[in-house]
């Protein structure tokens, strides 16, 4: 890690949180129709939308993290081309929360930090285990968006048209790691894991 990995880190930081993000390809919920929400069920969607777009900074920060801490240049390069999947993510989710009337969660900044630590520990802490990390979290968050699509309004095809994107691809990355050697992590790392994305969850849900 040097100057030049530092000034890029804050630079993707910056455009993370200050800037509205853009997709190459094409908003999965273009050309899905929706009947008109109740009050209640648009609530609802927004928040899981929310926590969606949340979960995608955290996923930014993740791989920044990784990235510039691991001595891989083409594991480096894996990580790159799945936070430029990402980004498309945080720019569905966030339309979809503006079509719904709703904003992004005020703790986005704290979601960032935090996960960008996580991230340049896993990094430091070797390739495959860099990779069982990054393997686990797109897991849990596979499984997080399969609950989403189950607890989704009914009605609310354009969101479940794109969280069903989204975990297609969460998928591939899991898989990606997995066929680069990923270590898978031990018990009690996997549910601190989980306990953290819970509390993001919940907050971010309302907040």
């Amino acid at each position: 890690m040097n100057m030049d990995d530092l000034i890029v880190g804050f630079d993707r930081a910056l455009r993370t949180l200050a800037t509205g993000s853009t997709s190459v390809r094409p908003y999965p919920a273009e050309r899905t129709g929706s009947p008109e929400l109740t009050d209640a069920d648009k609530a609802h969607a927004a928040g899981l939308m929310r926590v969606n777009h949340s979960g995608e900074i955290c996923a930014q920060a993740l791989y920044a993290g990784q990235a510039m801490t691991s001595s891989n240049v083409m594991l480096r390069g894996q990580l790159d081309r799945a936070a430029r999947e990402e980004t498309e993510h945080l720019a569905w989710t966030e339309r979809r929360l503006g079509e719904l009337g709703a904003r992004t969660s005020f703790l986005n900044p704290l979601w960032y930090a935090g996960s960008f630590a996580m991230g340049a520990l896993a990094g430091l802490a070797g390739d495959r285990w860099n990779l069982g990390f990054l393997s686990e979290t797109e897991r849990q968050v596979e499984q997080h968006l399969g609950g989403h699509l189950d607890t989704l309004p009914e009605g609310d095809a354009r969101s479940r048209a794109i969280v069903s994107q989204m975990r297609t691809d969460e998928a591939g990355h899991a898989q990606m790691a997995e066929d680069y050697g990923a270590l898978r992590l031990p018990l009690p790392i996997r549910a601190v894991m989980r306990m953290t994305a819970k509390v993001m969850t919940t907050t971010a849900y309302r907040v």
